[in-house]
């Protein structure tokens, strides 16, 4: 049994301190305790609350805040959790497709069917540098290299057939040679032989997310993905991009069902207005300038910003060969639109980076959530928690009730595998 078509699909997008760049200065976070027990202790309450997956971003160069690796993470995570999804990235980048086919299979046998391979592109020109290159990999290069990757990723996990483990114990392996094949892939960056040492899970293989916005992105996404995590700030943007997507999805000869468009979601929730307004003015008035323009910086295109002045404009720059183009014109056209200085812009993005960004009650949050996926802009959300543990404390206690009062949310888990939950 899967998502009833007429509820939302809800991930949460967890990071150490929270969304917020200034949310590891906030007073409540605590920066001794072991990350792996804030997030279990927050992953656990995201399945008691039966959020569809948690969802982890990773980068292989260091970001700001110090990060774990999510295949590690989400392997221990697995064993501590019993329904919820667990989706991490994995970058075509600066990886090798037998090495991610086999640790996100492995993942998936291990949670009975529960992983999710988000498939990104580096977006980050610091990573070159931990791979021995002098240069990041070209954006049209990155792309070329994802869609054979993906390729063969796929082609691994199908090299075992459902039913090729051995029920009775009268052959001479545990499994029957017959149903299991050899991939002999050999392309312009790969050549795998296969077959995958790791066979299938219950849920056949893992999720594949994308979340490339630009134009490359979007066909690769149309093509490859099963989740689409995405940035959108406003609902006509969004409307136009989930129509899009789907549009692309049909002409791949796909169904459009087949893909689930799920919006990023920044919410500062309180039990008044005036409660969340008062909670995301003060992670607002921790935000340190360099932290804040080395966020803008990083997101806008890998762009050192440090010698223009703060309360002057975002000046031109060049299409980013380095990072993503999709969240370069995204910021652009906000800056340009409201005429921000580079100080406003980085404070509007402190906390949703861009995303869908809420301040307000659970009935406020809730309504704007309804009114994209009525409204044809989503089919369901990536939460970002603006701090950790309070952000998604309170996103979990008030806007999933609330939710779940409007028919819009299930109550308890129908399947148990990430496929089963988000209706795929």
């Amino acid at each position: 049994m899967g998502l009833n078509p007429k509820q939302l699909s809800i991930a949460a997008f967890m990071m150490r301190y929270g969304h917020h760049v200034a949310a590891w200065r906030h007073p409540e976070t605590d920066l001794l305790s072991n990350p792996f027990k804030v997030f279990r202790d927050q992953v656990r309450s995201a399945e008691r609350a039966c959020l569809d997956a948690v969802f982890f971003a990773d980068s292989v160069a260091l970001t700001g805040a110090p990060s774990l690796e999510p295949l590690t993470l989400l392997s221990a995570l697995a064993a501590s959790t019993e329904r919820i999804g667990l989706i991490g990235t994995a970058t075509t980048t600066y990886n090798e497709p037998y090495t991610v086919a086999r640790q996100f299979a492995s993942l998936d046998l291990l949670s009975d069917g529960r992983a999710g391979w988000n498939l990104v592109t580096s977006d980050n020109a610091a990573e070159a540098a931990n791979f021995g290159r002098e240069q990041h990999v070209a954006h049209a290069d990155r792309y070329a290299r994802a869609r054979e990757f993906h390729q063969v990723v796929t082609g691994l996990w199908n090299s075992w057939e459902p039913d090729a483990l051995q029920v009775e114990k009268t052959g001479s392996l545990p499994y029957d040679p017959a149903k299991l094949h050899k991939l002999n892939h050999r392309g312009e960056h790969f050549a795998v032989a296969g077959p995958l040492n790791v066979a299938r899970s219950p849920q056949g293989r893992p999720v594949v997310v994308q979340a490339g916005g630009s134009e490359t992105g979007r066909d690769l996404a149309a093509g490859t993905a099963e989740v689409v995590f995405t940035a959108q700030p406003t609902l006509a943007k969004a409307q136009a991009f989930y129509s899009d997507i789907k549009r692309r999805v049909v002409e791949k000869g796909r169904s459009p069902d087949a893909v689930k468009v799920m919006p990023g979601l920044f919410a500062v929730v309180g039990r008044t207005k005036e409660a969340a307004q008062a909670k995301f003015a003060e992670l607002q008035a921790l935000i340190e300038p360099k932290a804040g323009l080395a966020l803008l910086g990083r997101m806008i295109g890998n762009f050192d910003l440090s010698s223009y002045p703060l309360d002057g404009p975002l000046p031109e720059l060049p299409e980013t060969q380095d990072g993503q183009r999709s969240r370069q014109q995204l910021l652009t056209d906000l800056a340009q639109g409201e005429n921000l200085t580079i100080r406003q812009l980085y404070e509007r993005i402190a906390g949703g980076r861009g995303h869908f960004t809420v301040v307000g009650t659970a009935e406020q949050v809730a309504d704007q959530m309804q009114e994209w996926f009525e409204k044809g802009a989503a089919d369901g959300f990536n939460f970002m928690a603006p701090a950790l543990p309070g952000g998604l404390d309170d996103f979990l206690a008030l806007v999933i009730p609330e939710l779940q009062r409007r028919g819009l949310f299930r109550t308890s888990y129908q399947g148990t595998t990430l496929r089963e939950h988000l209706g795929l």
